[in-house]
């Protein structure tokens, strides 16, 4: 249950005969601590808790009394800016779930670094695997790091009269992937987890800083070469960014990823985020030294370009996954190296404004490919033609800021005879002033498997939502219409807020209508609607589609 968020009554009566229910996932952004007593019990072995912004930190002891057996706990939770009972309630449920294999917190605040994991002191289950927490403090994951070890020499002078030998963290903590959230990452972190984590399979790093961080307190090339300690590495993330901030990794330069690439040769997935300085000689030896890499991915990578991936198929034939983000000097060229790879399922070129029509025929190839992420490319009406010929199955499209695709493009992408049109089911035509309500109607005419459509920003009127709200009558295979993104489309009126009552769109889980005359002129309607359908999520501000994460900060007194 995840799509909506029922209340406690709903909740009761749809789980509340369920009694041996292994495995939940609950949206709870209507439920309080009482709420959950009809849902907790020692046949939970998998509860994941998310939007849980009426929670207190009580959750935590009513989940450790109630759950003995449970093995993977996902929890979203809101600050309370209260560190003693945060601190109390999570090691009584720590110390209650001792069968606990994964184990993810995130804490929403404001700021990385809100104060709920502040002087972090709890107990850990020694069958724990996995562990995500967000936001934390980097000198309060050293500690943590610090009482892993001093924990482990413990369990080595309790064990030494043992005649076989032992290694005192395999019987104490043998946690494998480790998924943090900072304020900073730097060189001593990089060493406390290498030097108390061996056993690590996957780490997972993303640092926020408020500003950039000073010369003796930042990641450098010889934090990059600690990571030699991680014997079974696979998966690596290293990410520093910050909206509105200019912020990066500025000591590591090409000889970090030389070192990188040189000791963890196994790697199978790479992401980074934020390294300014290095260049296409320290990419390129990544991708020719991991031969059993997957997945990859840079975001602003600002001297990334095409020869870091010449010739890359001769190394890298298993790529499943490539995330090239706001690379500027990406082109087509290196599209067509990678489309060499026949098992490429994800390509996301967000923000690679020099990727052009000239290699989607290459794409239009590529029968694996699901998820095609094209933002800001600069592709027009015959590139779509041409895609919309091929053989790929894509099910998420994204065109959004495409300025020079018009409606005829959008016709072209659904009457192509390709594969595409049978299997789209979400589609972004955000930012794209040549849209009008002509493609809106092909979708819904032509767009059976739409379930998701973004037109933020785009030049349509109450014409393209009647045509939106009607399409499961004039097409009967259409598929209900899940999320709805009209931020800031001018061109709808008030009058429009018929076509989003009863019977109209009654599958629709999420709408963004922040911008529009809708929110300015419409507001008693609009409440009237919400308490109508309770199910919906109107979200009024600028969100992404579904709101990031589920949630957000909206304006009190809104309907969301």
């Amino acid at each position: 249950m995840q799509a909506f968020s029922p209340d406690a009554q709903i909740l009761n009566s749809i789980v509340g005969g369920c009694r041996g229910l292994h495995s939940l996932t609950l949206n709870c952004l209507h439920l309080d601590n009482l709420s959950l007593g009809v849902i907790l019990g020692t046949h939970l072995q998998e509860l994941n808790l998310l939007s849980c912004s009426l929670l207190s930190y009580q959750v935590f002891t009513s989940i450790g009394e109630a759950c003995p057996n449970l093995r993977v706990l996902v929890l979203e939770l809101v600050d309370q800016c209260s560190t003693e009972a945060f601190k109390t309630n999570l090691d009584q449920m720590l110390n209650g779930c001792l069968c606990l294999e994964s184990f993810s917190l995130k804490i929403r605040g404001r700021e990385v670094g809100a104060n709920a994991f502040q002087s972090i002191d709890f107990f850990l289950p020694s069958a724990l695997k996995s562990m995500k927490l967000q936001s934390v403090l980097e000198q309060d994951v050293i500690r943590l790091m610090d009482k892993i070890r001093v924990g482990a020499d413990r369990n080595s002078v309790q064990t030494a009269h043992v005649s076989i030998p032992v290694s005192p963290l395999s019987s104490v903590f043998t946690l494998q992937r480790l998924s943090l959230v900072l304020d900073a990452i730097s060189d001593e972190l990089i060493m406390a987890i290498s030097r108390n984590l061996p056993t690590l399979v996957e780490l997972d790093l993303e640092d926020r800083p408020v500003k950039q961080p000073l010369p003796n307190h930042d990641l450098t090339n010889t934090g990059l070469q600690y990571l030699a300690s991680f014997h079974h590495l696979m998966g690596l993330s290293l990410i520093r960014s910050r909206h509105n901030q200019q912020v990066s990794f500025k000591r590591v330069n090409d000889m970090g990823m030389f070192l990188l690439s040189e000791v963890c040769k196994g790697l199978e997935s790479v992401r980074l985020c934020g390294f300014s300085k290095v260049s296409d000689a320290g990419y390129a030896s990544i991708l020719h030294s991991c031969l059993k890499l997957k997945k990859f991915e840079a975001r602003n990578a600002f001297f990334l370009s095409d020869l870091a991936f010449l010739d890359v198929t001769e190394f890298q034939c298993s790529l499943v996954e490539v995330k090239l983000l706001s690379c500027s000097l990406i082109t087509s060229e290196t599209v067509k190296q990678l489309t060499r790879s026949r098992v490429l399922e994800v390509l996301d070129l967000c923000g690679c404004r020099s990727i052009a029509d000239s290699c989607l025929g290459s794409i239009s190839s590529l029968r694996s490919l699901s998820m095609l992420n094209l933002a800001g490319a600069d592709i027009t009406d015959y590139g779509l033609s041409v895609l919309a010929q091929g053989i790929p199955s894509i099910t998420h499209l994204c065109l959004r800021h495409c300025e020079r695709v018009t409606d005829e493009g959008i016709s072209f992408l659904f009457h192509g005879g390709g594969t595409i049109r049978k299997t789209l089911s979400a589609l972004d035509l955000g930012h794209m002033p040549r849209i009008s309500d002509k493609a809106i109607f092909t979708i819904a005419m032509a767009g059976t498997e739409i379930i998701e459509l973004c037109l933020r920003h785009c030049s349509v009127t109450d014409v393209s939502l009647d045509c939106l709200a009607m399409r499961k009558t004039f097409r009967d295979e259409c598929k209900l219409l899940r999320r709805l993104d009209l931020l800031n489309c001018t061109g709808l009126s008030v009058n429009s807020l018929r076509f989003l009552k009863r019977p109209s769109f009654p599958g629709l889980h999420w709408l963004g209508i922040g911008g529009t005359p809708l929110v300015s002129k419409g507001y008693p309607t609009l409440s009237k609607i919400h308490n109508q359908r309770p199910w919906l999520t109107i979200c009024l501000e600028g969100c992404e589609m579904g709101c990031y994460d589920g949630w957000q900060f909206h304006r009190a007194g809104y309907p969301q």
